[in-house]
């Protein structure tokens, strides 16, 4: 069963300020390919991203966030970015603060 692909406000932004032509196409890609069998690709995330799966892109430095709408059968991308730990500019700190402020649903 194919699933639907959407991505919020926040991700597709951060997506299209990836100067990188190639890089980004091969995230989109990857998001493209969450449409078989989301539930099998990634991880699942804990603390405040409870309910949230990452999936490595480009060579393991990019990261794909995402949630599963099983009743719709949607896959929602909320954030996409660079893995840097202990930075404010790390994607998950990115995608926590967003859940902080509410703006990780889709638009």
């Amino acid at each position: 069963m194919k699933w639907h692909v959407r991505l919020t406000v926040p991700a597709l932004k951060q997506l299209t300020e990836i100067k990188d032509t190639r890089i980004r196409e091969s995230i989109g890609r990857r998001i493209e390919g969450l449409a078989d069998e989301p539930d099998k690709q990634g991880k699942a995330l804990s603390d405040e991203l409870a309910g949230y799966r990452s999936l490595r892109a480009v060579g393991q430095r990019y990261r794909i966030i995402y949630r599963l709408e099983d009743e719709q059968v949607v896959v929602v991308v909320v954030a996409v970015g660079i893995r840097k730990a202990r930075d404010k500019g790390d994607v998950y700190a990115l995608a926590t603060k967003l859940a902080r402020l509410g703006l990780l649903d889709v638009e």
